[in-house]
């Protein structure tokens, strides 16, 4: 069974989840803050959050930020919010998967078990493959480990996913759409969201989008990588 970290500020919703995933068998922690919630991630390797949006001291929404810079543990945001922009954001910030109060043990527990069959399938997935080099780019999905030149590049998991993905397709345009399914694992999204990946990205590959090395953007078309020098002269 997995081990759980429970964010939730409300005390008798908080005793009924440790109660109830406990009794399903799963390893429980509970915390009522932001605070604590990140000082519990950084020093205990957790198999998925459940997170509640309304916390005392940060927004559950800036918690997930937070959250997505130091771990890449799944993330299940539990909340009374249901509208659907709301839901389309917090997807997108990093959350995994989204269950709105009110909802049963089982629907929960059910979710935690797909959350952590996608992990293990991305897991296995990686272990199959060896290390992806392209030009000065080695990545290794097994360890999620990437390095540019020899020097290791420190990567959020979305960042990993993406690069890992763009490098296993060398050369190749991937339409926006296909990043979205294969690497979000979404149906549809915003293409700010990809933007703002790639930028990330790009800065710490060292480029910009104006003066790219291995990323390249084809406007309306999409996103392909390939190592410096192979793009046609002018």
């Amino acid at each position: 069974m997995a081990s759980v970290l429970v964010v939730e500020d409300d005390q008798f919703v908080r005793s009924a989840l440790i109660r109830h995933l406990t009794e399903a068998g799963h390893t429980v922690r509970s915390v009522g803050t932001a605070l604590e919630a990140l000082r519990e991630v950084a020093h205990v390797p957790f198999d998925v959050v459940i997170l509640d949006l309304g916390l005392p001291d940060l927004d559950g929404s800036e918690a997930l930020k937070m959250l997505r810079g130091i771990t890449d543990v799944p993330v299940i945001i539990a909340t009374a919010r249901d509208d659907e922009t709301e839901i389309v954001r917090l997807l997108n910030a990093g959350a995994d998967d989204y269950l709105t109060k009110p909802f049963s043990v089982e629907h929960l527990s059910a979710r935690i078990a797909a959350v952590l069959r996608r992990v293990r399938t991305a897991t296995a997935d990686a272990g199959s493959t060896t290390v992806i080099r392209v030009g000065g780019l080695a990545i290794d999905p097994l360890r999620r480990h990437a390095e540019l030149d020899g020097a290791p590049l420190d990567l959020t998991r979305r960042e990993f996913d993406l690069l890992a993905f763009l490098a296993g397709r060398p050369g190749v345009v991937v339409p926006r759409r296909e990043l979205l399914a294969e690497v979000w694992r979404q149906s549809y999204g915003d293409d700010q969201t990809i933007d703002v990946h790639l930028s990330w990205l790009r800065r710490k590959l060292g480029e910009t989008a104006a003066r790219p090395r291995y990323l390249h953007t084809l406007r309306g078309v999409g996103v392909k990588l390939e190592p410096p020098g192979t793009e046609p002269l002018p």
